[in-house]
């Protein structure tokens, strides 16, 4: 399978701080890429970085072929996205929350329409914003990242806050994308459970570095060769990253 998604020896440095130390990521062209990490590790500046909202400071960025800066207009018109809380008019309907985006993108009336139906608000589309629950407010930001239903989706947490229904609504919707149209997903979660549930592939991040990437399968051949308890993939994870954090000290002691 084509990557959708490369990058290679990507870094970005914010004066003595290294945020993202040289990474490479393969995702493959319609699949689901859980990217993991702690708190600080890099995940929203890499995806920051794959949407072209901070620039790299080493390394290639390249989407569907294409690469950053010289074809970031072509880029970004492939890509949908969903980075923290969405935000609405909250005096206008689902529908017109939409349709400014729709107009912005220069997308047909029908990309509207096509959006609500995909994440199951067509029936809520003239309720105002202000008045939708948490679970449909993420439903309408997903709407608008699925305008014009871009061959690529960046979502960075967008369980955030929301009930174990609400969580479950947005998951199934997620799974359902790439064999809907074709949409490779990129996703970063606190809720590893429902990464394990979803993704075809997982990134592990720590403090900037890629300690690990490939399938779930792949990454439980990693842990048993490692030692670790192979069950799940939060105790996976835990026992990398605790690994990790162990030589890192080590080595700086």
């Amino acid at each position: 399978m084509d990557n959708m998604i490369t990058t290679e020896q990507v870094t970005k440095k914010y004066k003595s701080f290294l945020a993202v130390d040289h990474i490479s990521l393969h995702i493959r062209k319609g699949s689901i890429y859980g990217l993991l990490g702690p708190n600080g590790a890099g995940k929203s500046t890499t995806m920051k970085m794959l949407l072209g909202l901070t620039a790299p400071t080493e390394g290639m960025v390249a989407i569907d072929g294409k690469q950053f800066p010289a074809d970031r207009i072509a880029i970004l018109k492939e890509i949908g996205s969903l980075i923290e809380a969405p935000s609405f008019y909250a005096n206008l309907t689902g529908r017109e929350n939409l349709d400014i985006i729709r107009r912005i993108l220069e997308l047909p009336q029908s990309a509207v329409e096509d959006a609500l139906e995909l994440v199951g608000l067509s029936e809520f589309g003239d309720r105002l914003a202000k008045e939708y629950s948490l679970g449909m407010k993420q439903r309408l930001g997903l709407a608008g990242a699925l305008l014009g239903r871009p061959p690529v989706l960046i979502l960075d947490e967008p369980t955030n806050g929301l009930d174990p229904f609400g969580i479950h609504e947005i998951r199934n919707l997620i799974q359902s994308l790439p064999d809907l149209y074709g949409c490779t997903v990129l996703v970063s979660s606190h809720i590893l459970t429902e990464i394990e549930r979803m993704a075809d592939d997982i990134g592990i991040l720590n403090h900037g570095r890629l300690l690990f990437e490939g399938s779930l399968d792949e990454l439980r051949q990693h842990a048993l060769r490692s030692g670790f308890a192979a069950d799940h993939l939060e105790d996976m994870f835990l026992s990398m990253i605790e690994k990790d954090n162990t030589s890192r000290k080590e080595r700086n002691n």
